[in-house]
């Protein structure tokens, strides 16, 4: 199994898909317990949903599971939301606090660098060459990040979460006219919450990647899977009906983030 899959496109615009991925090697796999075996926190069905939105979009995705490794988290282990409950570089618990490994079956230090050598590093040295190629080709390149999560995980964040979760720390990691037009498209979606820089700020991802200062851009969505899942719990069907409106909002981001790449407005 290849750590990572590149589509390369012509376009600025490269769509980041860390936590699609279901593979894990056999021997992880028989070290996870019932409630790890399950998958349950997958981005599920990430690909499908963005398919076809922007053609010539660049999409890089990771093959590999998030509990292998998660490939959203700061490789030296450091928390992205300091004194708020997440899950670590490479998880111990899923997203409602319960473990996922077998007991005494949890990774080791020497194992958790293994881990990052192999299936964190490749992953992150494939985006970074797409927005390298990109850059070189446009004067700019925007990274979008594509997340999914289930609707309710009260060990992570309090209440319902909203349909769409724009991330850009606070507007650090993008030029302003990105934050405002992703904001726009997803305030005028009828039906569908949202939230700017809320529990969900960008990832390590974002963060690392998105340095405007250098004509490099970078936007978190976090989509709650209601808007597209028939349920948000196994066998986790895609509902192309439900997915339908969301798919016409995120190709109207999509365009949107493109047109203002190509023409000049962030160079």
């Amino acid at each position: 199994m290849d750590v990572f899959t590149v589509t390369p496109g012509d376009g600025p615009v490269i769509l980041g898909m860390p936590h699609g991925g279901t593979w894990l090697p056999d021997d992880l796999t028989a070290r996870l317990n019932p409630t790890g075996k399950a998958l349950a926190d997958t981005d599920w069905h990430i690909a499908r949903l963005y398919h076809g939105l922007l053609p010539g979009a660049t999409v890089v995705s990771s093959n590999v599971h998030r509990y292998a490794i998660d490939a959203n988290r700061d490789p030296a282990g450091v928390s992205l939301y300091p004194g708020q409950n997440t899950t670590n570089l490479c998880p111990l618990t899923d997203f409602d606090g319960n473990p996922i490994w077998q007991p005494g079956q949890e990774p080791s230090a020497d194992e958790i660098l293994a881990r990052r050598a192999a299936f964190h590093a490749p992953y992150h040295a494939a985006l970074a060459a797409e927005v390298e190629r990109v850059k070189a080709r446009h004067g700019v390149a925007v990274l979008y990040d594509c997340h999914s999560i289930r609707s309710l995980i009260p060990f992570l964040f309090d209440g319902l979460l909203p349909v769409f979760s724009i991330g850009t720390n606070d507007g650090e990691t993008c030029a302003a006219a990105i934050e405002a037009a992703t904001h726009r498209h997803c305030a005028a979606a009828p039906g569908f919450s949202h939230v700017l820089n809320g529990r969900f700020k960008g990832g390590w991802t974002t963060r690392h990647y998105g340095r405007p200062a250098e004509k490099v851009h970078a936007i978190q969505m976090e989509l709650a899977q209601r808007a597209y899942l028939s349920a948000e719990h196994a066998p986790w069907a895609y509902d192309p009906a439900r997915a339908e409106p969301l798919r016409a909002t995120l190709g109207a981001i999509l365009t949107d983030l493109d047109t203002l790449a190509r023409s000049g407005a962030l160079s």
